[in-house]
């Protein structure tokens, strides 16, 4: 049975669902309201006839839920934390409060990522209208609530579940529409792992006059991190790009045809400098590793001057991967590099959670109709990256899970992700949840 589905009403219901959600402040880096944040979403779940599994967490409960029948099984993955809302006082409304104005709703996790889940969940629910209260596929839900800390729990319990999560294709929990309302999706992202470079020289600081005598353990730093990389961006260290794996022609047709140099990045943020030439932008963005200084600390940092020679610094270094490069090798090459320069004194402390790279097989069919529904409901031609820039821990998934991975919501340009006044446009909130629904129904009948 096929009915004409009321979708104003389920979109509505999922705006409700939405203010619902930002109203729990589910701060993981804080630890707060984490559980509260868990059990709301399992009973919107409960709701739909999912059977929930909740189990706990390093920091929060991970939900893994359960829907449906059919010769198609979706696999799904979001995650209900939050980043703090610091600062507040930069917020125009609360935000923990969803607010509309002009067409953008404001709250922190409107975007990032309740409103990619509720969407979702209002088009499943579309879905089932239309097929007389069925669902005409299996869907299999993996809800976290430590994405926004590293995903610390993930990969193991992906590992030690990997039979029950077993899918023929992975909704990533992220997506983006152009203000023109092209939809942008995502078919991998960069690997990345954090390290911490610290050089002491001396027990305590000294009087800078002793630099004739004493060496400075910020020029150390700074000559380490500068024999890191050619002036190009392109990192220097032996052995770095040995495991890199070469695109794919599908890889380099995608990238061809994505549009424009760079110019929505440079003049959102006024960028005055870049690496490689414009033409280059998206290869770089989507292919090519990089190392990143994050922040450089040590010494006097206060008002005027403090003559001083610091006893010890300290650097913040990232390093974004392709595949097949692997976080814990790159350690190990920074070790011998350093160690060749002559900075064997520098230690390395690796910081949180590493994540490994993934690229799904851009002509997997899974891949080729979520970007044939995005065309369809969007009225637009798609925007399909190999690769985000950006990282996360959809490796574990590809690895254990064996299915392509591809994300596309409802994100914007202007979204301010992590940033005060983070928001959506209800434009987008709709047409997430048409494409939830003619996803899913599309997945049920090829």
């Amino acid at each position: 049975m096929t009915t004409q589905p009321d979708l104003r009403a389920h979109i509505e219901r999922g705006l409700s669902d939405l203010a619902d959600l930002v109203a729990i402040p589910s701060v993981s880096a804080q630890g707060r309201h984490l559980p509260d944040a868990a059990h709301a979403v399992q009973t919107l779940l409960e709701a739909e006839g999912f059977t929930v599994r909740q189990y706990p967490g390093q920091v929060a409960p991970i939900l893994l839920a359960e829907a449906g029948e059919g010769p198609f099984t979706l696999l799904i993955y979001n995650h209900y934390d939050v980043q703090p809302e610091d600062p507040a006082d930069l917020w125009d409304t609360p935000p923990f409060t969803l607010t509309e104005r002009d067409g953008r709703l404001y709250g922190r996790g409107a975007s990032d990522d309740k409103g990619e889940l509720v969407s979702r969940l209002a088009g499943l629910r579309a879905l089932k209208e239309q097929r007389g209260g069925t669902l005409p596929l299996k869907v299999k839900w993996l809800i976290e609530g430590e994405e926004e800390v590293g995903s610390p729990s993930l990969e193991a319990f992906i590992e030690a579940h990997a039979a029950e999560l077993k899918a023929d294709g992975v909704w990533w929990e992220f997506g983006s529409v152009t203000p023109e309302g092209r939809p942008v999706l995502y078919a991998g992202l960069k690997g990345i792992v954090c390290v911490e470079l610290r050089c002491r020289v001396a027990a305590s600081d000294l009087h800078s006059s002793n630099g004739a005598v004493v060496d400075n353990p910020l020029w150390r730093l700074a000559a380490a991190v500068a024999s890191l990389r050619g002036p190009d961006g392109t990192v220097l260290i032996p052995g770095f790009h040995d495991d890199v794996r070469p695109p794919s022609q599908a890889d380099l047709d995608a990238i061809a045809a994505l549009p424009g140099t760079g110019e929505a990045l440079r003049g959102t943020y006024d960028v005055t400098r870049t690496l490689g030439d414009s033409s280059e932008y998206h290869t770089r963005l989507n292919l090519k590793p990089v190392v990143n200084v994050n922040g450089f600390h040590g010494g006097y940092e206060g008002q005027g001057s403090k003559t001083v020679l610091p006893a010890s610094g300290m650097v913040k270094l990232d390093f974004r991967l392709v595949p097949d490069q692997r976080p814990e090798r790159i350690v190990e090459l920074l070790r011998a590099h350093l160690d060749t320069q002559g900075f064997s004194d520098i230690e390395i402390i690796e910081l949180e959670s590493h994540q490994h790279p993934a690229r799904s097989d851009l002509n997997h069919p899974f891949v080729k109709t979520a970007v044939q529904v995005a065309r369809d409901v969007h009225g637009q031609e798609p925007i399909l990256n190999p690769s985000s820039g950006g990282s996360g821990p959809m490796h574990p998934f590809m690895q254990h899970v064996g299915a392509p991975v591809v994300a596309l919501g409802i994100g914007n340009v202007g979204g301010r992700v992590h940033a005060p006044n983070e928001n959506i446009l209800r434009r987008d909130f709709e047409n997430g949840v048409r494409y939830a629904a003619a996803l899913m129904a599309a997945l049920a009948d090829a």
